[in-house]
């Protein structure tokens, strides 16, 4: 049997043909149509879909059920979207408008944190794990929680915001709303606020030399490159981002004691730069002797189709 998995973004939606190995047999993008009213995006998405199940000469009735991944919090029933901003999307009835079109198959929907998170726990880094945890950095910070083997979704059902844990009570004004969110010191937009300042505050650094002085030049893979290549204001700007973010794991260490942490986004591709400078970190901090492996995530962009696809396994 296969499954088919959506993972909807704000740009492009990827759509994949999964099958019971958790193998994308083949996937496809479609840009977001942003503005479009949830009926008409569901509508493409199930072409795409459709499309697949043709171009590899698969019946619908060898299809088990149907996932769908989106950026947003999700009711506690899975049926409505309450908020995804990134979608334009508000209280939409998103899960019905989906089964309209496949009204044979079983169909699912999570926030996209919460499917990368059970990919990885069936297929990726936190496989075979009881107590775990994902961490996305990217232009926020998100991931999800493993319980007892299941993906935690929050003793009231409205899930769980990593990135939106308050780490500084004195910090930045997080998109949320709040004052300093995990989010405001740990996604790789601090990474590139500060490398943006580092250009304007300091023109004999690496920084501004590898961006050719231009702020639009500065990625967050460029300060952390810098600050590999040994330069001093690219590394003090890479020990805080450090500092803040071991704070967060130490902290989530503390309080569910999991077997793996695991970070993707990304500022995960720094690689052993990242993870070596972090378990060091992690290390002075913890309270506890042993505590979780921190290791990178394995499933990268595919973590949002085969999570997605695997939602029946617990949801």
């Amino acid at each position: 049997m296969y499954q088919i998995g959506f993972d909807v973004g704000g740009t492009n939606i990827a759509v994949g043909l999964v099958d019971d190995n958790m193998r994308i047999i083949q996937r496809s993008n479609i840009k977001f149509p942003f503005g479009k009213k949830y009926d008409f995006v569901s509508q493409i998405m199930a072409n795409e879909a459709r499309d697949l199940l043709i171009n590899n000469g698969i019946k619908e009735n060898h299809v088990s059920g149907i996932g769908v991944a989106v950026p947003g919090s999700i009711d506690s029933s899975g049926e409505i979207i309450i908020d995804a901003f990134k979608l334009g999307f508000h209280n939409v009835p998103f899960k019905k408008s989906i089964q309209s079109h496949f009204p044979n198959l079983p169909v699912y929907m999570a926030n996209d944190a919460d499917a990368a998170t059970l990919a990885e726990l069936h297929a990726g880094a936190l496989k075979g794990c009881k107590t775990a945890l994902l961490i996305t950095l990217g232009t926020g910070v998100g991931g999800g929680i493993i319980i007892n083997g299941q993906i935690f979704k929050g003793g009231m059902g409205n899930g769980v915001e990593l990135g939106h844990m308050i780490l500084n009570h004195k910090g930045d004004v997080c998109s949320c709303g709040n004052i300093g969110c995990v989010e405001t010191l740990c996604a790789a937009t601090w990474l590139i606020q500060q490398g943006r300042k580092a250009i304007v505050e300091h023109f004999n650094s690496m920084i501004y030399t590898e961006a050719k002085g231009n702020i639009e030049n500065v990625t967050a893979q460029l300060v952390i490159d810098c600050a590999r290549a040994g330069d001093s204001i690219a590394i003090n700007i890479f020990e805080q981002y450090i500092d803040a973010l071991s704070s967060v794991i130490v902290s989530f260490i503390n309080l569910i004691d999991p077997e793996v942490i695991a970070i993707g986004g990304g500022v995960s591709l720094a690689g052993d730069f990242l993870f070596s400078n972090l378990r060091k970190k992690v290390t002075e901090k913890s309270v506890y002797k042993t505590y979780a492996k921190i290791v990178p995530a394995q499933l990268g962009n595919d973590a949002g189709i085969i999570g997605a696809a695997m939602l029946h396994r617990n949801f």
